[in-house]
C-alpha cells in the first residue's frame, strides 16, 4: 500500500501506520458503546467556533482530523442507531453488517460491473433472489441495490414509462400528450420529486379511513380514464404510519388493465418476513417492481435500497449507458448491476446486508422484525391506556403515531428537545391532516419497552 509525498509515492511510513491504528481503535470505541451516545446538533456559529479550518494547503494531519472529528464533529450527530432514535424512520444495522461496511470501504470495489465486481455482485444477487422469492416473484426476477427509495421509486418509474412508450409504438398506437402515474394520497414525497425530474402528472388516489390505498378506489378515481397512465404505485408501510395498501386488490385492477404495478415498500416490505404481517403483502407478488431499503428495517447500514424486477430485461433495456469505452461491458452474458438503475459508479453496498444474512441467518432477521412489531402493538395499548394520550391510527406495522390532548406544535417541540438534550430519546413532531402530533418509528432489535414508557412518561 502506498500514500501520496509531493509527486511520488511511497511505501507506508510510520505516521500513517499510526493513524491506522488510531482509526481502528476509535471504529472499536464507537461500536462498543452501549448504547452509543445519543448526541445532538449543534448550531453553525458554535460549530464555527469549536472547528478550525481543516481544509488547507498543509493539511492538519490525520491524527489530529480523527480527533476533532471524534470529540466535537461526531458530539454534533444523532447517533441513528441509539435504541431512542426514534424519529423519521432510523438505522440499527447489525455489528456483522457495520463490520463489513468497513471492509467494503478497505477493499475499493468497483460494483457497477460484472468485469470488475463479479465476486461482489453475485454476492449481492443472492440477496436480491432472496428478497424477489420472500415477495412471491418468479425465478429470474433481480435487480441492483442503489442509494436509496427515492432513486429506487425514480429508476422503477423510468422502466415503467420506457415499457409503456414502447408497447405503444410497437402497436403503432400514438403516444398520449400526457404521462401519468396513479398512487395514494399518503404515498412518500419521493413520488412527487419522480414526477418533477419525469415531468409527468400524478393521479391521488384518495384513501380508505384506515389510510389504505383500494383497488375500488383506484377503479374509481380513473373512471375508466387510463390514457397515458404508466404505472400505479402503492405503498409497503407508509413513512408516516406504517399503513399497508391494499396491495393485492390494487395489484388486480393495475394489471386487468396491463399497467405497471411497483410497490414502494422502502420501510415497511422488510414486515413480509414477519409472520404476523406477512399476509399484508400477498399483492407484491404481481408486481413488476418494488424496492426496500435495507438501511431502514433490514438492519443494513446506510445507504442502500434494493431495487427488484419481475423482468430484470424491462429494467436494462431502459438504463444501459452506451459509450466506446463501455463497450467491453457489453458482453449479454454478465450482469452489470448498473444498467439496471439510474446510476453508473456504485459502491457494492448491498454487501453488508449479504454478509449479515450469512452470518445470522434469515430467521433471526425474522424473529428480530417481530419483535419491533410486537413492541408497537404493546406500547400502543399502553397510550390507550393513558387518558391524556390518542392514538391517531392503529398501528399496522411498527409506526405508532399519538397525541397529547390540549398540546400544540410548541408543546410538541418544547418537550422534543428537552428530550434530546437530557439524552433520553430523539421523538420529533410531526402531523398529519394540519393537526400536529408525534411518533414512535421502531425498527432496532434494542428499542424496550421501558425505554418506551420512560419518554411518555415525560409527557406533562
Amino acid at each position: 500500500m502506498t500514500t501520496p509525498n509531493g509527486n511520488h509515492m511511497h511505501t507506508v511510513d510510520l505516521e500513517t501506520m499510526k493513524l491506522r491504528e488510531q482509526v481502528f481503535e476509535y471504529a472499536r470505541r464507537r461500536m462498543n458503546y452501549d448504547p452509543p451516545p445519543l448526541d445532538g446538533p449543534k448550531t453553525i456559529s458554535e460549530l464555527r467556533a469549536a472547528v478550525p479550518a481543516t481544509v488547507t494547503e498543509e493539511g492538519m494531519g490525520g491524527i489530529e482530523a480523527l480527533s476533532l472529528f471524534e470529540n466535537v464533529l461526531a458530539e454534533a450527530t444523532i447517533s441513528n442507531d441509539h435504541p431512542n432514535y426514534l424519529s423519521f424512520i432510523p438505522c440499527a444495522p447489525t455489528e456483522a453488517a457495520t463490520l463489513f461496511d468497513l471492509i467494503v470501504s478497505a477493499s475499493t470495489i468497483y460494483g457497477g460491473s460484472w468485469m470488475e465486481g463479479a465476486g461482489a455482485v453475485y454476492a449481492e444477487n443472492q440477496v436480491l433472489e432472496w428478497l424477489a422469492t420472500e415477495a412471491g416473484m418468479p425465478e429470474g426476477a433481480g435487480g441492483v441495490f442503489v442509494q436509496g427509495g427515492t432513486l429506487g421509486n425514480l429508476s422503477a418509474l423510468v422502466a415503467a414509462r420506457h415499457t409503456a412508450k414502447e408497447a405503444l409504438l410497437a402497436t403503432g398506437k400514438s403516444l398520449p400528450a400526457r404521462w401519468r402515474f396513479a398512487c395514494s394520497s399518503e404515498a412518500h414525497s419521493s413520488l412527487k420529486a419522480a414526477a418533477r425530474v419525469m415531468d409527468v402528472d400524478i393521479v391521488p388516489v384518495p384513501v380508505n379511513a384506515e389510510g389504505r390505498l383500494t383497488g375500488e378506489a383506484l377503479e374509481k378515481t380513473l373512471e375508466g380514464d387510463w390514457d397515458g397512465i404508466f404505472a400505479v404505485v402503492a405503498t409497503g408501510g407508509t413513512t408516516n404510519f406504517g399503513i399497508v395498501d391494499e396491495l393485492e386488490a390494487v395489484g388486480k385492477v393495475t394489471k386487468a388493465h396491463n399497467v405497471w404495478f411497483h410497490v414502494d415498500g422502502a420501510y415497511g416490505i422488510a414486515a413480509m418476513l414477519a409472520p404476523t404481517t406477512k399476509h399484508l403483502f400477498a399483492g407484491v407478488a404481481l408486481a413488476d417492481s418494488f424496492i426496500v431499503d435495507p438501511h431502514k428495517w433490514l438492519f443494513a447500514p446506510f445507504d442502500a435500497c434494493a431495487l427488484v424486477y419481475r423482468d430484470p430485461e424491462l429494467g436494462r433495456v431502459t438504463h444501459t449507458q452506451h459509450a466506446e469505452y463501455l463497450d467491453a461491458l457489453e458482453n449479454p452474458e454478465e450482469w452489470n448491476p448498473s444498467d439496471y438503475a439510474y446510476n453508473l459508479t456504485r459502491r457494492p453496498r448491498g454487501l453488508p446486508l449479504w454478509f449479515s444474512l450469512a452470518t445470522y441467518g434469515v430467521a433471526a432477521y425474522r424473529e428480530a422484525i417481530e419483535q419491533n412489531i410486537q413492541l408497537a402493538y404493546k406500547i400502543a395499548n399502553e397510550i390507550r391506556r393513558r387518558p391524556d394520550l390518542d392514538l391517531v391510527r392503529d398501528p399496522q406495522l411498527s409506526v405508532v403515531v399519538f397525541t397529547k390532548k390540549g398540546w400544540k406544535l410548541e408543546d410538541y417541540t418544547r418537550w422534543s428537545n428537552k428530550l434530546l438534550a437530557d439524552g433520553i430519546g430523539f421523538v420529533v413532531p410531526s402531523s398529519h391532516k394540519g393537526e400536529p402530533n408525534t411518533r414512535f418509528a421502531i425498527v432496532n432489535p434494542r428499542t424496550s419497552y421501558e425505554s418506551l414508557v420512560e419518554i411518555l412518561d415525560t409527557m406533562v
